[in-house]
């Protein structure tokens, strides 16, 4: 997901006060690096997910699970895309939510789109093409599934939402998203200047990300309940207009962060039980979502949104730092986390080409262990050149404007 090429330090970084560095900075750079942990975190699981997917059995009997276990399944199975929409969200809202509460200045539009699209196209582009180029030696092959792709609009087409690379329908719902963000920020922005009391400022911008919230689930219960719209129909519920409220979570919990500053942080006998109920409801939501049509099932994603919310909460709003911290600042994970984007986009492919190859164990409940961590060390090797050879140099770009979205002259 793209929330893994968010670039933390351009939306956090602590201003200087007289060249002075604030005194903030330690706080912000061990949170960057939780949130670094966080995000290489769910890329891990997202790798897990997808080889339990391959993996299952379907037969006469009805498609079995490669975890035996009810108890083991609902935690191979648990669903992490989510997690990246709300941190996308929380990050890149930060400078508008600043600007609204407290005033100031955001980045122009074509600057904050031109900054996301250096570090979402190249590799995305790039991956799309070599795969389908692959999968499509003569032409002209499935060329809307190209067309598609490219223009991330697959997320609307029934037949191909998951061809080519598979998870990438999610770079749709972001790409959707900045623009979102672009036009309903500046709007935020001018709805509060005229409003002289704080606490009032926070309110509007915190009703309409509810807003934003509560539209999606609406939408879900309508399709579902009200016109009986099969789970299988997957332009209705993986549209911009069923998993927007997982940007809104993080869009709202940018709002409460600004909003209290430095104040209300969470000692440990609070922020302890907080991430403790935030990770046993989303392991609950997914043992209990058994059957596709469920209630769980259903509303899983804004649900889940809420409960990841309250775990990045009560993980970068705390006086103390704990065990929880230092395990997201793990170096190991941090490091993944950093080639996270690379690590969502590349691992179907390989973990397909491995299966396809004869590279990885037969079906079945046995060979699934041994297919997880082969897929995982592959894909995080490729991940990490990938960032190297493609992310890093394509993230140089920037420096071609300047911070108000001009052309730099570098020869004066």
């Amino acid at each position: 997901m793209s929330t893994m090429s968010t670039t933390i330090a351009s939306t956090t970084a602590p201003r200087a006060v007289n060249g002075t560095p604030a005194k903030s900075a330690p706080t912000r750079n061990r949170r960057n690096q939780e949130i670094q942990g966080l995000r290489g975190m769910a890329a891990l699981l997202t790798v897990v997910f997808h080889v339990w997917q391959q993996y299952f059995v379907y037969d006469r009997d009805g498609a079995h699970s490669p975890v035996p276990n009810r108890y083991a399944n609902a935690l191979v199975s648990l669903e992490v895309i989510d997690l990246f929409f709300v941190l996308s969200a929380y990050l890149l809202t930060l400078s508008y939510a600043r600007a609204a509460i407290d005033g100031g200045s955001t980045r122009p539009g074509r600057v904050f789109l031109f900054r996301r699209a250096i570090r979402i196209v190249p590799l995305y582009f790039l991956a799309v093409t070599f795969i389908w180029a692959t999968r499509n030696p003569t032409l002209p092959g499935e060329w809307s599934d190209l067309l598609h792709h490219l223009t991330f609009t697959q997320v609307f087409d029934q037949e191909q939402i998951f061809y080519t690379i598979g998870p990438t329908w999610s770079l749709s719902l972001e790409i959707m998203f900045y623009v979102a963000l672009v036009g309903l920020g500046p709007l935020a922005v001018r709805a509060c200047r005229p409003l002289r009391r704080r606490a009032s400022r926070v309110a509007v911008c915190a009703v309409g990300c509810a807003l934003l919230y509560i539209g999606p689930f609406i939408w879900i219960a309508v399709a579902r309940y009200g016109l009986d719209i099969p789970h299988t129909e997957w332009p209705v519920y993986f549209g911009p207009q069923a998993r927007f409220g997982g940007f809104a979570a993080g869009m709202g919990l940018a709002v409460a962060m600004v909003a209290l500053g430095d104040r209300g942080r969470l000692d440990a006998k609070v922020a302890i039980p907080l991430r403790a109920a935030a990770l046993v409801g989303l392991y609950v939501l997914s043992f209990a979502g058994t059957e596709a049509e469920d209630f769980p099932t259903t509303f899983y994603h804004p649900l889940s949104a809420l409960l990841w919310t309250l775990l990045l909460y009560s993980t970068i709003h705390v006086r103390r730092q704990g065990r929880w911290h230092s395990w997201l600042t793990a170096r190991w994970l941090t490091g993944v986390g950093l080639a996270s984007y690379s690590l969502f986009v590349w691992h179907e492919p390989i973990m397909l080409g491995l299966y396809n190859a004869g590279l990885l164990p037969p079906d079945g409940q046995e060979g699934f262990p041994l297919a997880v961590v082969i897929v995982l060390v592959v894909a995080v090797a490729a991940a990490t050149v990938s960032y190297w050879a493609i992310e890093y140099p394509a993230s140089l770009l920037g420096k071609l404007k300047d911070g108000k979205g001009r052309s730099r002259d570098f020869y004066p």
